[in-house]
């Protein structure tokens, strides 16, 4: 009896040890099963990131060429923000190159704080003020009438004028709320007929505050008036908005006139001046409140080529810097460009970069800032344009290289100036 109960219990015993494997065998399978699903799934998730990412990268590709192609066509406006960036980056369009003679230049460093600028007129009043903001000396007009030129302007067929503006403001509720520059034809040096537009004719440029730029010309005579042109700008980024500044360019090639606002070509009329309509010899500036200053006129642009590859020297007044700073300003931008091109489309050729510096300041101190002012040049030449640096050298001349007398506004303009020498 005893030997049957040890029996059955053995067999119980076995029994249960058998049931007891076949639950852990099931656990642990089911153990394995649960961690291979685990590295599947964390491994299709680490699949699908890098797919993610990688499909990001194309869509960001593809954007970006579709934005690049619609900045490339001329005119074409958006809301987009991206576009509207990758438009302002975009400073290889600037081609304004500005002129080489100097014949007209006022920053007022001339003129008393408070009083009214020697080399110009009004009918109306203005005067020179200091900013805290931006250096130098300013003509602030906030005004109905208008401020022009003095002596009239000897132009020729080709020159460039620049001019920095500030708007300021002060004006809105009246509908003169932004400023005004006239291109024009006087009938004599103090020819004022008390209305808008004396004289024979000309071109007129306009900004108003939160408002688009416009231009328009006016003609005399029958066959002038057929020429008559308008238009104007439509765009965020042409917008001024007070208290900032902006530089302005007009480049005149006999009938043509462009207009550059900063860095961007905001008209290009090819007929704004039909020949024997307008011969402009004023520029005023009217019916707003801004500040004006660094007006400069100059004589068509340089043939850069011949200057610098058949004659060995191109002198140069189109490469801009702030008062006493040696950081190359962008509207040099045309300049340099011009320069660069000669130089790839002649590899052969090294150059001397020489600054120069008119004589306000100390000696030593203008010697160190022409120094810079050349070294700057070469990095933005290399930097920028891909220009080698083993072609280039540089040097400075300070104040002791003077191409004109130091007494007069105009010629120091002429003794500020950058030569490029053939080595």
């Amino acid at each position: 009896m005893k030997k049957i109960v040890f029996l059955v219990c053995m067999s119980l015993l076995f029994s249960m040890n058998m049931s007891a494997q076949g639950w852990l065998e099931k656990v642990g399978q089911k153990a394995v099963n649960t961690a291979k699903q685990k590295v599947e799934n964390r491994a299709a998730k680490k699949a699908g990131e890098a797919t993610d990412k990688a499909l990001d990268k194309l869509e960001k590709k593809d954007n970006k060429k579709v934005e690049t192609d619609e900045n490339k066509n001329e005119g074409t406006q958006t809301a987009d923000k991206s576009v509207k960036e990758e438009k302002l980056t975009a400073t290889s369009k600037y081609d304004f190159i500005p002129g080489e003679k100097v014949i007209f230049f006022d920053d007022f460093s001339q003129d008393a704080v408070g009083d009214f600028p020697a080399l110009w007129n009004t009918n109306g009043s203005a005067e020179v003020v200091t900013t805290n903001l931006f250096p130098g000396n300013w003509m602030k007009f906030v005004m109905k009438e208008c401020v022009w030129t003095d002596a009239l302007l000897q132009l020729p067929d080709n020159y460039t004028i620049e001019f920095d503006v500030i708007p300021i403001g002060g004006l809105e509720g009246q509908g003169m709320s932004g400023w005004n520059m006239r291109l024009m034809q006087a009938k004599n040096a103090k020819a004022w007929d008390g209305g808008s537009a004396p004289g024979n004719g000309g071109i007129e440029f306009s900004i108003e505050y939160f408002g688009r730029p416009s231009y328009h010309t006016w003609l005399y005579g029958k066959e002038c008036e057929l020429a008559k042109l308008n238009g104007y700008k439509e765009g965020e980024e042409y917008k001024e908005k007070i208290n900032q500044k902006y530089h302005i360019a007009i480049w005149v090639q006999k009938t043509r006139v462009r207009i550059y606002q900063n860095q961007d070509k905001l008209f290009d009329a090819p007929k704004a001046f039909p020949t024997g309509c307008v011969n402009p010899n004023r520029l005023r500036f009217e019916y707003g409140a801004a500040m004006i200053s660094n007006v400069r006129i100059a004589v068509g642009a340089p043939d850069t080529r011949s200057k610098l590859i058949t004659e060995g020297k191109l002198v140069t007044y189109g490469i801009y810097f702030d008062v006493n700073k040696d950081v190359v300003k962008a509207e040099s931008f045309g300049t340099m460009k011009s320069i660069a091109d000669v130089l790839k489309e002649n590899p052969d050729v090294r150059i001397k970069i020489v600054g120069h510096t008119d004589s306000d300041g100390d000696n030593a101190k203008n010697l160190d800032l022409s120094q810079r002012r050349a070294k700057s040049v070469m990095n933005d030449l290399v930097k920028v344009f891909g220009i080698e640096a083993s072609r280039i050298e540089t040097d400075g001349m300070g104040e002791t290289k003077p191409v004109a007398p130091n007494d007069t506004p105009v010629n120091k303009a002429l003794n500020r100036r950058v030569e490029f020498i053939k080595l």
